[in-house]
C-alpha cells in the first residue's frame, strides 16, 4: 500500500488513475473527511469495497465526474437542478435515477436512486479527468468511527487498499445528506 502526498499523487496521477480503472480500492481526502472508494462502474470493485466496509445492503454514493454527468443520470426537476448548482460543496444529494447504466448495480444496491457528491477539493479534478464516478463512503468499517488520520485507519481496511492520498488529520464532519426524491427536500443526516 502506498501512502501519497498530493504532490506524489499528482506526479504519478496517470498510474494511479489506471489502478482505479482496474478496480483498485483507495482512500482519498475530500472537503469533509477521508473517503474510501473505487470505480463505481465496476461491480467487482464495489463488491470488494462492500466486504471491506462490512456494508452489504445499503447503497453507496458517488463522486460525480461533472455536473453534466449528474444531469445525464437523474430524473431532474427544478429543485434538483438548484441543488446541483450548489456543487461543489459539502452535500450528498439523493436523487431519482433515470440512467442505471452510469453505475454498477452493486453501487446503489439496485435502488432507483443515487447519491451524488462533488466535493470542493483538489482531488475532484482528478475524478473529472478520469471521467467515471467513484464510490464515496467514509473510510471505516460499518458502524465504526470514520478515519481522521493514518493512526485511526482500521487495520483490516489498511490491508485491502492499494493506496492512500494523505493530507494530514481531518476533523470535519461527513457531508450533509439531502434527500431530493420526495416533493420537498429533506436533510437526512448532518
Amino acid at each position: 500500500m502506498d501512502v501519497l502526498t498530493k504532490e506524489e499523487f499528482e506526479m504519478r496521477k496517470d498510474h494511479y488513475g489506471q489502478l482505479i480503472k482496474e478496480g483498485a480500492l483507495f482512500i482519498y481526502p475530500t472537503d469533509t473527511i477521508y473517503g474510501i472508494g473505487c470505480d463505481a462502474t465496476s461491480d467487482d470493485a464495489v463488491r470488494r469495497l462492500r466486504e471491506v466496509k462490512n456494508r452489504y445492503k445499503r447503497p453507496f454514493s458517488v463522486i460525480a465526474p461533472s455536473k453534466r454527468w449528474i444531469l445525464d443520470q437523474i430524473k431532474g426537476d427544478k429543485n434538483e437542478q438548484q441543488w446541483i448548482s450548489k456543487l461543489p460543496g459539502p452535500y450528498t444529494l439523493i436523487m431519482r435515477l433515470k440512467n442505471s447504466n452510469g453505475i454498477a448495480e452493486e453501487t446503489n444496491a439496485g435502488l432507483k436512486t443515487i447519491g451524488v457528491r462533488i466535493p470542493d477539493h483538489w482531488f475532484t479534478s482528478h475524478i473529472a479527468a478520469l471521467g467515471i464516478p467513484v464510490v464515496t463512503t467514509s473510510a471505516n468499517p460499518m458502524g465504526e468511527d470514520h478515519m481522521t488520520s493514518l493512526e485511526t485507519l482500521d487495520p483490516a481496511i489498511r490491508k485491502k487498499i492499494s493506496f492512500i492520498i494523505y493530507e494530514g488529520e481531518k476533523r470535519a464532519s461527513p457531508s450533509i445528506l439531502i434527500d431530493l426524491t420526495q416533493e420537498n427536500e429533506k436533510i437526512v443526516e448532518r
